[in-house]
């Protein structure tokens, strides 16, 4: 059990990293990474030109798991903790949102821009 909540963990870390660097070849700038709050916890917080987004990164086996990823209760948890934390990123009047970046082998990433309206 133990095992497999570490190969989790890693996996995670991995998609992280393979996230941040597809937003970087897009021209955002990576800020900070697993940004944990009270609220809960951000991925990757990015920034390209007066945006500021809140990325939730979600990995999975394979492409048809993507479609179940996500959820809304996963965006509220990731947009309570964006509120918690606009004031340290979006410090210039940024506007900023939350995305949402699905990774899975053999498919190109999916980005949710705006994932978030509440």
């Amino acid at each position: 059990m133990a095992r497999d909540r570490r190969a989790a963990e890693q996996a995670g870390r991995d998609g992280e990293t393979r996230a941040a660097w597809y937003l970087r070849l897009r021209g955002w700038r990576i800020l900070d990474r697993r940004v944990r709050t009270a609220a809960g916890e951000v991925d990757l917080v990015a920034k390209r030109g007066a945006l500021i987004a809140f990325v939730e990164v979600k990995t999975r086996r394979s492409a048809a798991e993507l479609d179940f990823a996500i959820d809304a209760h996963r965006l509220a948890r990731v947009a309570a903790a964006a509120e918690y934390l606009m004031p340290r990123y979006a410090t210039r009047g940024e506007d900023i949102r939350v995305d949402v970046l699905l990774l899975a082998p053999g498919v190109r990433p999916r980005h949710i821009e705006n994932a978030w309206i509440g």
